[in-house]
């Protein structure tokens, strides 16, 4: 019997190579993430499959698709997992490297319910994962992750006869043809696919070639592990300016970047400008707005406040709710509300049908992008950007700050704002009108610039995102006169990962 997992151990030692090492913090609101070694080793990821078959079980479950990104580390990890998971009794699928949206492609191609893609998405090498789901296409939330945690780390797993292990073929080209299937691009188009030599390069420019594009160049899409340029991340500004490069010395139509694990979609526009994804899923949610009548929409707290005034989506009679950042949560609240589409300021992309099947998937988005291209023939994707209305606003920045101590930084900022509306306050001369507070708080100004502030889901981070209506000068002073000095008193917060 595999002993219960201890938080304490160090390697190199004799109990390394015997204990489950499992620490606490990784288990994150909707998905796991741990740096491998030190706060989980092998024994501890066969612990996790342990924990996650039993709690597929008591969902009245047991079969299951396993994949793995391209790490140095990932298949082993992966190979753990599935020991845990056999031993609990699971039938176990393993469709090889993926990226995470193959991996619940295969739930529907494959008929498993359930999910386990070994990945740690965007975060730095040295970070493992694994993305979760036993009602496809969802992926886990609080409550699953709250008792797989209770499992795993108090032992509390079931080992049953009958578990199996499969491993099967096939999956990623028909994944590819899936992807390719969305769209038949009939314009001319010159598109850089930026894979920043993550997983995503194993499949990504065959699918986009598949789906009509004229000139495919090929950047950084040889797999490489150890990310030798910068890490595959199209929400960091080292991506986004490579690629915004190479539009430009190419004289491209657009970028289109993909991060470590496939599942998120970044955009550069023909004139080598970045566009944030907020502003691409309003750009799509207007076009699709017109097929697609009354339809709704879901985005997260860190997206652009335009969705709610666009005058397009009006006329349209759509609708649009903005809900808790994290791709479990807006993947949830789209399919709850049968939305058309749910859009993430990180480049997660949520299509329920016709489009998709309500996962995010980098290449569905993709293919949606070109969709909506071929649609506008007579425009570039820099008109369609110029159309908007006029919003600044800032990258994603991300001070940090550790797990145990980012939630009650957060609340007592909650608390802050919430009194200095109360009190009347302004921000910068501006009085507050509204606080959107289900994840974090948005602070909404009367001239519709914002500020936000939550802690991250994944890592020992808060979030930081500011939009001003009036200027770019005026989104750095949001961030430099306002946000930064009052997080800034706090001991616990650190560097930024980037500023504006």
């Amino acid at each position: 019997m595999l002993p219960t997992p201890r938080a304490d151990l160090v390697p190199n030692t004799l109990d390394y190579e015997n204990i489950p090492l499992v620490k606490a913090t990784g288990f994150r609101e909707y998905d796991a993430r741990w740096v491998f070694g030190p706060d989980i080793n092998l024994l501890g990821v066969e612990a996790l499959g342990l924990g996650l078959g039993t709690l597929i079980h008591e969902m009245g479950q047991k079969r299951i698709v396993v994949g793995h990104d391209y790490r140095a580390y990932s298949l082993s990890i992966k190979q753990a997992l599935t020991i845990g998971l056999v031993a609990a009794g699971c039938e176990v699928l393993d469709i090889g490297l993926a990226v995470s949206p193959m991996a619940y492609f295969a739930q529907f191609d494959l008929d498993a319910p359930c999910v386990a893609m070994v990945t740690a998405s965007h975060n730095e090498n040295g970070w493992t994962g694994v993305k979760m789901g036993a009602q496809r296409p969802l992926t886990f939330g609080p409550d699953e992750m709250g008792r797989l945690k209770e499992l795993v780390l108090e032992g509390r797993w079931a080992q049953r006869p009958g578990g199996s292990l499969a491993h099967i073929g096939g999956v990623a080209e028909r994944y590819i043809a899936d992807a390719a299937r969305r769209v038949t691009v009939k314009r001319p188009l010159v598109v850089v696919a930026a894979c920043g030599n993550g997983t995503a390069g194993a499949f990504a420019p065959r699918a986009l070639r598949d789906m009509g594009v004229a000139v495919l160049i090929e950047m950084d899409c040889d797999l490489d592990y150890s990310f030798p340029k910068y890490n595959p991340n199209p929400e960091d500004s080292i991506m986004l300016h490579a690629m915004a490069q190479t539009v430009r010395t190419h004289g491209a139509d657009l970028a289109l970047g993909f991060d470590g694990d496939g599942d998120r979609c970044g955009v550069v526009d023909d004139e080598g400008e970045e566009i944030f994804a907020d502003k691409i899923g309003l750009m799509l949610a207007r076009d699709l707005s017109q097929l697609h009548k009354d339809a709704t929409f879901v985005v997260d707290v860190k997206s652009t406040g335009l969705f709610a005034t666009d005058e397009v989506l009006k006329a349209n009679g759509a609708k649009t709710v903005y809900w808790k950042t994290g791709h479990s949560y807006i993947k949830r609240k789209t399919s709850e509300l049968g939305a058309l589409a749910g859009f993430e300021k990180s480049g997660h992309f949520f299509f329920n049908p016709p489009i998709g099947r309500g996962y995010d998937d980098g290449l569905v988005a993709a293919a949606a992008i070109l969709a909506m291209l071929d649609r506008n023939p007579d425009k570039k994707l820099s008109d369609l950007k110029k159309a908007l209305p006029v919003a600044y606003t800032s990258l994603t920045m991300s001070p940090h700050c550790p797990d145990e101590l980012k939630y009650g930084v957060v609340d007592e900022v909650v608390a802050e704002y919430t009194a200095l509306a109360n009190a009347g306050g302004t921000i910068l001369g501006r009085r507050i009108v509204d606080l959107i507070t289900v994840n974090g708080v948005r602070v909404a100004l009367e001239d519709g610039s914002w500020v936000l502030v939550r802690a991250s889901s994944n890592k020992p981070e808060i979030v930081v995102v500011v939009e001003s209506t009036r200027s770019d000068d005026d989104m750095r002073a949001l961030f430099h006169q306002e946000v930064k000095p009052r997080l800034g008193k706090r001991a616990s917060v650190g560097a930024y990962n980037q500023e504006i």
